[in-house]
């Protein structure tokens, strides 16, 4: 062959070699590495809700063996610094049904306190038509009336607790996570939606000195409520290893579904559960009592976290406490290879949204107004600030829906009647 042939030959397989990676850049990444980014990251984030929930347990041990105003302090400080980790990974809900069975476990809310401790009668009430066992007060009680059975409570351990939750059929009705233990470190906040938090005192803990009763039995509480926490955090963990269900079924699977459900899961957390349920009812009502973290004033972090995971998810990268990074292929890729101008729109709506909860999360970090005091009545500034929160999430909602249309699904949006149904809000 001549240098001249070889020559365009040469030319020719290199643009056929050009034209073909051109080709798969445009087709995007293969969705089955998607998904397989997808479950490392969910493993990772897990794994490190479990490392500061582990953290939490040792201050949780070290209260209980020292009761003191640092010690509850230190726990309280714990307990926050447990948040980011774990709300990160509610993304992964709402798609996966593996993760909607564990969920309930670790974070359900709201909770009808009275069910696990003593509470302020006058502002609390002392029965509800809706929950028989809304002042239970296990804690008080080495023997609960549940129906027609007589438990022993005589033993407050892992095991009774389990049995407690959602006692009743009745969602209110929490006995554990991150909220229980929550409650169990701050108590009841009485400030309604003026400044301040819970303010249990230690002594609630001091066998010695014992303020409220029942210092052992609230101590066997917590201590089985901190490490029944792990053992569930394990659980949702183990989902998501190399012979968990959920990385199994999403592999084995079609992976178009798969790919529908991480969109569903940023949907329905963007929409319905955080837009609404969470930020938008408390807003409407006015009520400290719709406030996620309400007893530690700790809201403004959990929602803004809630939102740095559905950003982590969407553009499957994720840095980890140890400041390693998981990444690979993800969604974004795959809308980007499909309609560049709707990945534009995901990107910008979740940046909108991310800057409107860094205004809320920057106000009360501040000092200068917590969450409860923002949706307060009578605050227009405040509202403002949680209203732009709720308008920002609703847009990214939307965005999501046009990057599924860009890619040919279909999917099931968590809806909310304080966005969808206002005037049925308190009937």
């Amino acid at each position: 062959m001549s240098k001249a042939l070889k020559l365009l030959a040469n030319t020719a397989l290199g643009t056929m070699g050009l034209l073909l990676a051109q080709s798969a850049v445009a087709a995007g990444p293969d969705e089955k590495a998607v998904l397989t980014t997808y479950a490392d990251i969910a493993a990772a984030m897990y794994g490190d809700a479990i490392q500061s929930a582990g953290k939490l347990q040792q201050a949780v041990d070290k209260l209980i063996a020292e009761p003191t105003d640092a010690n509850l302090k230190t726990a309280r400080e714990a307990w926050i610094a447990s948040r980011p980790a774990y709300m990160r990974t509610e993304g992964f809900r709402f798609g996966n049904p593996e993760v909607d069975d564990l969920e309930g476990l670790v974070n359900a809310w709201p909770l009808d306190e009275g069910l696990i401790d003593y509470v302020d009668a006058s502002s609390y009430g002392d029965a509800s038509d809706s929950n028989p066992f809304y002042t239970l007060n296990v804690i008080a009680h080495k023997e609960l009336q549940i129906g027609a059975d007589k438990v022993d409570a005589t033993t407050i351990d892992k095991k009774l607790l389990q049995s407690l939750q959602e006692v009743g059929e009745n969602e209110a009705n929490v006995a554990i996570g991150y909220h229980a233990i929550e409650f169990l470190l701050w108590g009841q906040d009485l400030n309604g939606t003026g400044p301040g938090a819970g303010n249990r005192p230690a002594t609630d803990y001091d066998t010695k000195n014992c303020s409220n009763g029942n210092c052992d039995r609230r101590a066997a509480y917590l201590k089985a409520a901190a490490d029944l926490l792990i053992d569930d955090l394990k659980q949702m963990e183990s989902i998501w290893t190399a012979d968990g269900a959920a990385r199994k079924r999403l592999l084995a699977g079609d992976p178009k579904e798969g790919i529908a459900g991480i969109l569903t899961g940023l949907g329905s957390l963007s929409y319905g559960e955080l837009a609404g349920e969470r930020t938008k009812l408390g807003l409407m009502l006015h009520d400290p009592e719709e406030e996620h973290d309400c007893f530690s004033d700790n809201t403004h972090n959990s929602h803004y976290y809630d939102q740095a995971g559905m950003v982590d998810i969407y553009n499957a990268t994720y840095t980890r406490e140890d400041g390693s990074v998981v990444n690979g292929p993800s969604v974004k890729d795959l809308v980007a290879a499909k309609d560049s101008k709707v990945n534009d729109r995901v990107l910008g709506a979740m940046a909108d949204a991310t800057k409107a909860m860094q205004a809320m999360k920057d106000r009360a970090d501040s000092g200068k107004e917590a969450y409860d005091q923002m949706i307060g009545a009578d605050n227009a500034e405040g509202n403002k600030i949680i209203d732009n929160v709720v308008t920002t999430l609703v847009a990214q909602a939307h965005a999501v829906e046009a990057a599924v249309a860009a890619l040919g699904l279909k999917i099931s949006v968590e809806g909310s009647d304080s966005l969808d149904n206002p005037s049925a809000v308190g009937q």
